[in-house]
């Protein structure tokens, strides 16, 4: 039996957006893909707004009945407590977040996210039944040195070490070369991990897991490369970010039937 993946559109919008940009905006992309008649039982479409935005998102997605999910762009690995600062996966569940963002590279980078502290985030995730959109991805230097996809596996097995096989997750490869940069990886570059992540995931977390895991391709995602991308056996969607800032542009990759032939 073949598994159908709902491909997944994800606009992560890192420090960008306040809490009334983030209305007119989600209202915005919301009209957009509606006159382009998007079919969201096809592809899902997510945003991923700060955190003072998401209470504005949830009750602007609430009234509107708007067919998008949101999410928090981080979680605390602590439900509670004198932890200054963090958000708790209960928060975000509190505000119906669908998604949490997981391990980005900014924060493995500027806040020192090792895979512990990660595989902590997922579980905290997990518990409050908000799905961890893990990111996984290597460095120009982890690429020479050790090749393609020993890197983002590594991290993957290490962030889902104990994670129940029946567990919803999703994997987002963001090779850390290619995001801002406006140099994706080539389509067959991007395929070549996510098709050693999925089998990873089997090996991990079973086959059943590792068909129904959607794994996305994030970095330097544009509406002129999502077809090429979308075309590929292991890629279930995109991980955006900055085109996931321009409505015209965001709107055009989750339209991406349209582009593939």
């Amino acid at each position: 039996m073949v598994t159908v993946r709902t491909p997944l559109l994800a606009g992560n919008w890192k420090m960008n957006l306040d809490h009334l940009q983030a209305i007119a905006f989600v209202q915005k992309l919301a009209w957009t893909l509606k006159d382009a008649h998007h079919d969201y039982t096809q592809a899902e479409v997510a945003v991923f707004p700060p955190f003072t935005d998401l209470r504005s998102v949830q009750n602007l997605i609430a009234a509107d009945k708007l067919d998008i999910v949101y999410g928090g762009q981080d979680l605390s690995a602590h439900d509670s407590g004198a932890y200054t600062g963090e958000i708790s996966g209960a928060f975000l569940a509190k505000l119906e977040c669908t998604y949490v963002i997981v391990g980005h590279s900014e924060r493995r980078q500027y806040h020192g996210e090792n895979d512990e502290l990660l595989n902590a985030k997922v579980k905290a995730a997990l518990k409050h039944n908000v799905v961890p959109v893990l990111c996984v991805g290597e460095t120009a230097e982890d690429l020479e040195e050790f090749g393609p996809s020993a890197v983002p596996v590594a991290q993957m097995r290490a962030a889902l070490a104990g994670v129940s096989a029946d567990a919803n997750i999703v994997i987002a490869y963001e090779p850390v070369w290619a995001i801002g940069s406006g140099l994706a990886a080539t389509e067959e570059q991007a395929e070549q991990v996510c098709a050693a992540l999925r089998v990873a995931l089997a090996e991990e977390l079973g086959t059943d897991a590792a068909e129904r895991t959607r794994i996305l391709y994030g970095g330097s995602v544009k509406s002129t490369n999502i077809a090429g991308f979308m075309r590929q056996t292991n890629i279930d969607g995109a991980l955006v970010g900055g085109a996931s800032l321009d409505v015209a542009e965001f709107s055009s990759i989750a339209r991406f039937q349209k582009h593939v032939i």
